[in-house]
């Protein structure tokens, strides 16, 4: 009985780490938000996929939530000597995104991979088996999808890392766009994940940057209404706040709640069920009259035990044994 998971970075990489302490690895397919993917110096960077890959090996920095455990910055480093030197309207060694000395060689080996002409798909399962992984990991398009934020302040609209990373998001929003989103297309193999899943969960991940890209491209959001009573979302609102990102103040930013009622209306098309925390159990009337059942557990992963249990209590409310 296989589980498909829609993911982005950080809640998703954690839930999927939990899940294979419930759940046999290999019948699990995680289907990843590339929206954020970027290229720099001419590396083809996969963020979320990275993050993923990296806290499901047990190899993430713990402290920082992404990057590697005992990264060195030396290239970065050096890197700034060239960007001094850097002449007006040159994007020339970028030095806002931080490349760690380890992570440079995931990058690298995407890079030339793609340039050789395998896909996105490919090189993922290439880069995750190079890591030991045993979970299926699809990035949801091998087309190119990309995140545009549009910033109220400013005016202007631009590519998700610039306004995550460079602008720390921490300037307020006033639209989110997915450029290519209505030509790309899911692979066969995302769309044969979600057809065959016995459970499909949407982690705990951003609703408007992280799930849904994945949510955007065409027959994705009809196959989850069709299989509504199997797909369980968890939400990454607690306590009116995100565990980790903007997910909140982007929410109110764009005119939406920042609750799990929120969450709910955004889901309920698409999913029969939301997980929630208890801290938010007197929500549950509400999010019932969303449309949505509700299923009350300890939600955020501080411990091994926590993790299991939320995975266990997902499972069991799409109908799978436990």
């Amino acid at each position: 009985m296989s589980v498909a998971v829609l993911c982005g970075g950080v809640g998703a990489a954690r839930f999927l780490r939990a899940l294979a302490g419930v759940h046999p690895t290999n019948d699990t397919v995680g289907i990843v938000n590339t929206g954020d993917d970027t290229v720099l110096h001419g590396l083809s960077i996969s963020p979320d996929i990275d993050t993923i890959t990296y806290t499901v090996a047990g190899a993430i920095d713990p402290e920082r939530g992404w990057g590697l455990r005992d990264e060195t910055w030396r290239a970065m480093e050096a890197l700034a000597r060239y960007a001094e030197r850097r002449p007006a309207g040159s994007r020339a060694a970028p030095t806002w995104f931080n490349l760690g000395d380890q992570d440079l060689a995931t990058h690298f080996y995407r890079t030339a991979r793609l340039a050789e002409g395998a896909t996105l798909t490919q090189v993922t399962a290439e880069i995750a088996a190079a890591w030991g992984l045993q979970q299926h990991l699809l990035p949801m398009s091998d087309e190119r999808v990309s995140t545009m934020v549009g910033l109220r302040d400013e005016g202007v609209e631009v590519a998700f890392q610039e306004y995550f990373v460079q602008r720390r998001h921490s300037v307020p929003v006033s639209s989110v766009r997915f450029d290519g989103a209505d030509s790309a297309r899911p692979t066969r193999q995302v769309m044969a994940a979600l057809h065959d899943a016995s459970a499909i969960v949407v982690a705990p991940s951003n609703p408007l940057v992280s799930i849904a890209p994945i949510r955007a491209l065409t027959g994705i959001d009809e196959l989850l209404a069709g299989r509504r009573e199997q797909v369980v979302a968890i939400s990454p609102i607690v306590g009116g706040a995100a565990l980790k990102g903007p997910a909140d103040r982007m929410l109110v930013e764009l005119g939406m709640e920042a609750s799990v009622v929120g969450i709910a209306r955004l889901y309920a098309s698409i999913a029969a069920t939301l997980v929630i925390d208890p801290v938010d159990a007197a929500l549950a009337p509400q999010i019932e009259a969303a449309g949505m059942r509700v299923v009350i557990t300890e939600s955020v992963m501080k411990t091994a035990d926590i993790g299991r249990e939320l995975a266990r209590r997902t499972l069991a409310a799409a109908g799978m044994p436990v």
